[in-house]
Protein backbone atom coordinates (compact mmCIF):
# COMPACT_ATOMS: atom_id res chain seq x y z
CA UNK A 1 0.00 0.00 0.00
CA UNK A 2 1.41 3.37 -1.01
CA UNK A 3 1.77 5.95 1.71
CA UNK A 4 0.80 9.47 0.73
CA UNK A 5 3.11 12.10 2.14
CA UNK A 6 2.91 15.80 1.39
CA UNK A 7 4.87 18.60 3.01
CA UNK A 8 5.21 21.93 1.23
CA UNK A 9 6.62 23.93 4.18
CA UNK A 10 3.85 26.55 3.89
CA UNK A 11 3.68 27.38 7.58
CA UNK A 12 7.47 27.45 7.83
CA UNK A 13 7.66 29.88 4.88
CA UNK A 14 5.08 32.19 6.46
CA UNK A 15 6.99 32.22 9.75
CA UNK A 16 10.25 33.02 7.95
CA UNK A 17 8.56 35.80 5.95
CA UNK A 18 7.07 37.24 9.12
CA UNK A 19 10.44 37.17 10.89
CA UNK A 20 12.07 38.91 7.92
CA UNK A 21 9.29 41.47 7.91
CA UNK A 22 9.85 42.49 11.54
CA UNK A 23 13.65 42.27 11.35
CA UNK A 24 16.07 45.20 11.15
CA UNK A 25 14.16 47.50 13.44
CA UNK A 26 16.31 49.64 15.69
CA UNK A 27 16.11 51.15 19.14
CA UNK A 28 17.74 54.36 20.25
CA UNK A 29 19.63 54.44 23.49
CA UNK A 30 18.79 57.71 25.20
CA UNK A 31 21.67 59.65 26.64
CA UNK A 32 24.25 57.96 24.43
CA UNK A 33 25.50 59.64 21.30
CA UNK A 34 28.51 59.41 19.05
CA UNK A 35 30.91 62.08 20.34
CA UNK A 36 32.12 62.93 16.81
CA UNK A 37 28.81 63.19 14.97
CA UNK A 38 26.38 63.74 17.82
CA UNK A 39 24.02 61.13 16.34
CA UNK A 40 22.21 58.87 18.81
CA UNK A 41 23.44 55.32 19.30
CA UNK A 42 21.15 52.85 17.49
CA UNK A 43 21.05 49.08 17.84
CA UNK A 44 19.37 46.60 15.49
CA UNK A 45 17.04 44.31 17.42
CA UNK A 46 17.54 40.60 16.66
CA UNK A 47 14.47 38.46 15.93
CA UNK A 48 14.40 34.70 16.38
CA UNK A 49 11.86 31.89 16.40
CA UNK A 50 11.14 30.16 19.65
CA UNK A 51 8.03 28.57 21.01
CA UNK A 52 7.07 29.24 24.61
CA UNK A 53 8.94 26.27 26.02
CA UNK A 54 12.21 27.44 24.42
CA UNK A 55 11.64 31.03 25.50
CA UNK A 56 10.89 30.03 29.08
CA UNK A 57 13.90 27.75 29.21
CA UNK A 58 16.13 30.51 27.86
CA UNK A 59 14.86 33.09 30.35
CA UNK A 60 14.93 30.77 33.36
CA UNK A 61 18.22 29.08 32.54
CA UNK A 62 20.36 29.38 35.66
CA UNK A 63 23.82 30.18 34.38
CA UNK A 64 26.39 32.69 35.47
CA UNK A 65 28.14 32.46 32.10
CA UNK A 66 25.34 33.74 29.88
CA UNK A 67 23.14 36.78 30.12
CA UNK A 68 19.91 37.44 28.31
CA UNK A 69 20.62 40.25 25.89
CA UNK A 70 18.04 42.93 25.35
CA UNK A 71 16.43 44.20 23.27
CA UNK A 72 15.29 41.10 21.39
CA UNK A 73 12.12 39.81 19.76
CA UNK A 74 10.85 36.24 19.56
CA UNK A 75 8.18 34.92 17.21
CA UNK A 76 6.05 31.89 18.03
CA UNK A 77 2.85 30.27 16.81
CA UNK A 78 -0.09 31.34 18.97
CA UNK A 79 -2.78 29.51 17.02
CA UNK A 80 -3.61 27.57 13.90
CA UNK A 81 -7.25 26.84 13.12
CA UNK A 82 -9.35 25.82 10.16
CA UNK A 83 -11.23 28.81 8.73
CA UNK A 84 -14.76 27.58 7.99
CA UNK A 85 -15.94 31.00 6.72
CA UNK A 86 -13.60 30.87 3.71
CA UNK A 87 -14.27 27.25 2.73
CA UNK A 88 -15.39 26.91 -0.85
CA UNK A 89 -15.78 23.56 -2.61
CA UNK A 90 -13.12 21.39 -0.89
CA UNK A 91 -13.25 18.80 -3.68
CA UNK A 92 -12.93 21.30 -6.54
CA UNK A 93 -10.21 20.51 -9.07
CA UNK A 94 -9.16 23.33 -11.41
CA UNK A 95 -7.35 22.58 -14.65
CA UNK A 96 -5.06 25.17 -16.23
CA UNK A 97 -3.64 24.63 -19.72
CA UNK A 98 -0.17 26.07 -20.26
CA UNK A 99 2.15 26.35 -23.23
CA UNK A 100 5.89 26.77 -23.00
CA UNK A 101 7.83 28.74 -25.55
CA UNK A 102 9.96 26.64 -27.85
CA UNK A 103 13.69 26.39 -27.17
CA UNK A 104 16.00 26.37 -30.19
CA UNK A 105 18.01 23.12 -29.86
CA UNK A 106 21.06 24.66 -31.61
CA UNK A 107 21.41 27.92 -29.69
CA UNK A 108 19.53 26.98 -26.50
CA UNK A 109 17.67 30.31 -26.69
CA UNK A 110 13.93 30.69 -26.17
CA UNK A 111 12.04 31.51 -29.37
CA UNK A 112 8.64 33.12 -29.96
CA UNK A 113 7.16 29.85 -31.23
CA UNK A 114 4.93 27.57 -29.17
CA UNK A 115 6.58 24.66 -27.44
CA UNK A 116 5.26 21.82 -25.30
CA UNK A 117 1.84 22.05 -23.69
CA UNK A 118 0.92 21.03 -20.16
CA UNK A 119 -2.22 20.73 -18.09
CA UNK A 120 -1.82 21.58 -14.41
CA UNK A 121 -4.44 20.31 -11.99
CA UNK A 122 -4.90 22.49 -8.93
CA UNK A 123 -6.62 21.24 -5.81
CA UNK A 124 -8.66 23.74 -3.77
CA UNK A 125 -6.41 25.05 -0.99
CA UNK A 126 -7.34 24.52 2.64
CA UNK A 127 -8.14 27.83 4.38
CA UNK A 128 -6.71 28.30 7.84
CA UNK A 129 -5.86 31.15 10.18
CA UNK A 130 -2.32 31.23 11.45
CA UNK A 131 -1.81 33.48 14.46
CA UNK A 132 1.75 34.50 15.27
CA UNK A 133 2.85 36.11 18.50
CA UNK A 134 5.78 38.48 18.91
CA UNK A 135 7.39 38.78 22.34
CA UNK A 136 9.39 41.98 22.72
CA UNK A 137 12.09 41.94 25.40
CA UNK A 138 13.58 45.29 26.33
CA UNK A 139 15.37 46.77 29.29
CA UNK A 140 12.93 49.68 29.57
CA UNK A 141 9.53 50.88 28.39
CA UNK A 142 10.96 53.51 26.04
CA UNK A 143 12.66 50.86 23.88
CA UNK A 144 9.48 48.78 23.80
CA UNK A 145 7.46 51.80 22.65
CA UNK A 146 10.03 52.56 19.93
CA UNK A 147 9.69 49.02 18.57
CA UNK A 148 5.90 48.94 18.78
CA UNK A 149 5.65 52.23 16.89
CA UNK A 150 7.90 50.92 14.11
CA UNK A 151 6.09 47.57 13.84
CA UNK A 152 2.59 49.10 13.78
CA UNK A 153 3.33 50.93 10.51
CA UNK A 154 3.50 47.56 8.73
CA UNK A 155 -0.12 46.74 9.63
CA UNK A 156 -1.68 49.82 8.08
CA UNK A 157 -4.57 48.92 7.67
CA UNK A 158 -3.83 45.22 7.23
CA UNK A 159 -1.11 42.88 6.01
CA UNK A 160 -0.88 40.73 2.89
CA UNK A 161 1.93 38.22 2.39
CA UNK A 162 2.80 36.82 -1.01
CA UNK A 163 4.08 33.28 -0.47
CA UNK A 164 5.21 32.65 -4.05
CA UNK A 165 5.52 34.41 -7.40
CA UNK A 166 4.10 31.42 -9.29
CA UNK A 167 1.03 32.70 -11.14
CA UNK A 168 -0.47 29.21 -11.26
CA UNK A 169 -0.62 29.06 -7.45
CA UNK A 170 -4.00 30.53 -6.48
CA UNK A 171 -3.00 30.67 -2.81
CA UNK A 172 0.09 32.80 -3.41
CA UNK A 173 -1.42 35.91 -1.81
CA UNK A 174 -2.53 35.59 1.82
CA UNK A 175 -4.30 38.16 3.93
Amino acid sequence: MAVQFFYDQQIRRFIIQFIRMISNFQVEFSGTADPLTGKPALQVVPVFYGDQSKQAAFMLKPSANTLSTVPAMAVSIAGLKYDRDRVQDPFFLSKVNLRERRVDPVTGMVTSQEGDGYTVERIMPVPYRLTLKVDIWTSNTEQKLQLIEQICTIFNPSLEIQSTDNYIDWSSLSY
